[in-house]
């Protein structure tokens, strides 16, 4: 008995098609795929509070650009990758100088610069002296000699006799503080892989010719 397989250049054909149909499937799966995951992480996090600006830094790029290919590949990640991976792991924050770090109080203010104000500024601000005070039980503090205005921040009096004057803490001291985690990052990112084959499927079964 004599087996005889003859290759048409149809079936040549169909074989080609099979494999165009399936480079487009890869390749839009994973750009889905990508854009998916880039939506996920930015809905955690607006969703923890932590802003538009800081979601808008995720970002999605597919690979290879501008043709479809079966090796497609969706790489998905952030513009401040130290911001966004800090509330993704709470790691535990030291100070550089290995003694203390400095956590304002509402009557600290903010900075002149915007966001967090050091002790040096405080003091060149409010013209008044920061005092430390150890606390066995608590953080430690750094105290002032001074009044709170009507918006709560301390300042100097300027009263002559003292009526009114109060020790305000200025600022808590701990040695060390651990940053809350408020992302899940890697649940997303798991979600989206797992989503992918089935993805894939469902794109290669729409575009095969009838």
């Amino acid at each position: 008995m004599k087996l005889k397989i003859d290759i048409t250049p149809d079936m040549v054909a169909m074989m080609a098609a099979e494999i165009k149909a399936g480079e487009r499937a890869v390749s839009t799966a994973t750009r889905e795929a990508g854009n998916n995951l880039k939506s996920a992480w930015r809905a955690q996090i607006t969703g923890a509070g932590l802003g538009q600006r800081l979601a808008r830094t995720i970002r999605s790029e597919q690979f290879p650009k501008g043709k479809p290919s079966l090796n497609a590949a969706a790489l998905v990640w952030s513009k401040a990758p130290v911001i966004v991976g800090a509330h993704d792991t709470g790691p535990l924050i030291r100070s550089k100088s290995g003694f203390w770090l400095t956590i304002p109080t509402p009557a600290a203010g903010k900075s002149s610069r915007g966001g967090k104000i050091t002790p040096a500024e405080w003091e060149r601000r409010s013209g008044l002296r920061l005092r430390f005070v150890y606390r066995r039980a608590g953080p430690s503090l750094l105290v002032a000699e001074g009044r709170l205005n009507a918006h709560g921040r301390a300042v100097a009096s300027r009263s002559k006799t003292g009526r009114g004057v109060t020790t305000v803490p200025i600022f808590l001291l701990v040695p060390q503080v651990r940053l809350p985690k408020r992302l899940d990052l890697a649940r997303d990112a798991g979600q989206a892989q797992d989503a992918l084959p089935g993805l894939i499927v469902a794109k290669w079964a729409d575009g095969k010719i009838p």
